[in-house]
């Protein structure tokens, strides 16, 4: 393999022009830039990107969490930060967190060692102390879907509550009375607040709620089916369900299917975040829209400011949901309770 002596050998020049070549310095001679570029060429020799980045001072990439790149809701949001990455000459180095304290901490740490100075961190288990000591360590760090009033400037989050709002007085406005709720089970302000958005919903229509309303489990396909399965056995004259996510929704779709319950006709049922299995499932599902994509391009953008030391437009960081009104609701009176 090629070293840099080689290169300089083999363009006659010094092993300083090589580097000031290699690092773009203005110091270097077009004579010397084509020399070195064809040795370079001649010889199959790359840069050392460690070695380019001691010189830079840059590392020019910018580092990911997410909580599992293989879901597409993360693999959306991956894509969207490399789009503005690449439109900035940056690369990503991302990092799975699992949901995991432990992990997600790892994660970061590492990026930071990295050199990476623009970082996008999707962090759920690590606590609110420790991911604004991470902010003062990293002045590039901002935060997607996570909100921390004392670090509110680098944060890019999602009303939940309001989300979930949106779809239980959707429900309400369609006549559904008796309405159950399925519930993440992971202990993340995402759970409490989209209950919460759901409680408030009933509350303010004068609806009571018991606990028997509601149904715990993980936030995925089959979580959802064992939590409608679980609702159904209460015997409660349902005739809606609103949902944590459309995994979930997807999942009691599957579990009234198997228990001859037609939906929307005998059960009208909402999701949240409008992922791709939202429009594929049948019927086509209701949902509220996460607006993952851009919230992920405005993170990016903020985060590669930040590392820049420009002063960032800080307008709207709090994104608004909206509903997506598909076939899986119909009116209560279409409807027969189970």
């Amino acid at each position: 393999m090629a070293t840099v002596k080689d290169v300089a050998k083999e363009a006659q020049v010094s092993v300083a022009t090589v580097s000031r070549v290699i690092n773009h310095s203005p110091k270097a001679s077009k004579a010397a830039i084509q020399a070195v570029t064809v040795a370079m060429k001649k010889l199959g020799y790359r840069p050392n990107a460690a070695a380019r980045a001691l010189v830079s001072q840059s590392t020019q990439t910018l580092g990911v969490l997410v909580g599992d790149v293989s879901d597409p809701f993360f693999g959306s949001m991956v894509k969207a930060i490399d789009t503005i990455a690449t439109e900035q000459g940056k690369h990503l180095l991302i990092g799975n967190g699992y949901h995991s304290a432990k992990k997600e901490r790892e994660t970061i740490e590492l990026l930071i060692s990295q050199g990476c100075e623009a970082l996008v961190i999707h962090s759920k288990s690590l606590t609110a102390e420790e991911l604004i000591t991470f902010a003062n360590e990293a002045p590039g760090l901002v935060l997607i879907n996570r909100f921390i009033p004392e670090i509110a400037e680098r944060c890019i989050a999602l009303d939940n509550l309001k989300g979930s709002y949106l779809a239980t007085d959707y429900l309400i406005k369609h006549g559904h009375q008796q309405i159950g709720y399925i519930c993440s089970n992971h202990d993340i302000e995402d759970t409490e607040q989209r209950k919460a958005g759901y409680l408030q919903a009933l509350k303010d229509h004068g609806l009571t709620c018991t606990e028997d309303h509601i149904e715990y489990g993980a936030p995925d396909e089959a979580g959802g089916e064992l939590a409608m399965t679980n609702l159904l056995t209460r015997g409660l004259p349902l005739t809606a369900i609103a949902t944590y996510n459309d995994y979930m929704a997807a999942g009691a779709l599957s579990a009234l299917e198997e228990n001859n319950i037609e939906v929307p006709k005998a059960m009208s049922i909402i999701g949240f975040d409008n992922g791709l299995i939202a429009r594929y499932l049948h019927p086509k599902l209701t949902t509220v829209r996460y607006p993952i994509q851009r919230m992920a391009e405005q993170a990016a953008i903020l985060s590669l400011k930040l590392a820049n030391k420009e002063k960032p437009v800080t307008n709207n960081m709090i994104f608004v949901p909206t509903l997506v009104k598909r076939l899986s609701v119909v009116p209560a009176t279409s409807a027969t309770s189970v």
